[in-house]
């Protein structure tokens, strides 16, 4: 069974409730075969900013941050990670995309989880893995593939 924990430091309207949350989260470890625990943050520009600074060295603020926990041998541990959402950015993005919001909500946690599975997208291989997957995962829940660009009509 795969439990999550939300932490709800920024709130704004037409973000996405726990239950979604946790459906995107299955979907996306549907394949992997362990109970997980994921906190799930949810945070303001503010926080986003200090964190990828801190942790990647790179400025302002980002939609999502994984981090993945690295469980010593030995230790009994079903936590695979904390995710970092940003929600101001996911609504700007949503929106400079032509993309529903929830839509992209789900994009960007499916996205975190498979970064806490081991995913990546550092070169242009694993970059098209990863995001194979992620349309994949997408399609199940009958949303649209987030990498095609909205033509101008």
């Amino acid at each position: 069974m795969n439990s999550i924990e939300i932490q709800t430091v920024f709130e704004s309207e037409g973000q996405p409730d726990q239950q979604q949350i946790q459906c995107w989260v299955d979907a996306a470890l549907d394949d992997y075969n362990q109970d997980t625990e994921i906190v799930v943050r949810i945070v303001d520009e503010q926080e986003s900013a200090q964190l990828n600074e801190q942790y990647r060295h790179k400025p302002g603020p980002t939609n999502i941050l994984s981090f993945p926990v690295d469980v010593p041998e030995g230790i009994e541990l079903d936590l695979l990670g904390d995710l970092v959402i940003c929600a101001p950015v996911l609504e700007k993005e949503a929106k400079e995309q032509q993309k529903l919001l929830m839509h992209h909500w789900a994009h960007i946690v499916v996205h975190g989880v498979l970064h806490l599975l081991g995913y990546d997208h550092l070169d242009e291989t694993e970059a098209e893995l990863m995001e194979n997957k992620e349309i994949a995962i997408l399609n199940k829940l009958n949303i649209n593939n987030p990498y095609i660009e909205v033509q101008d009509k």
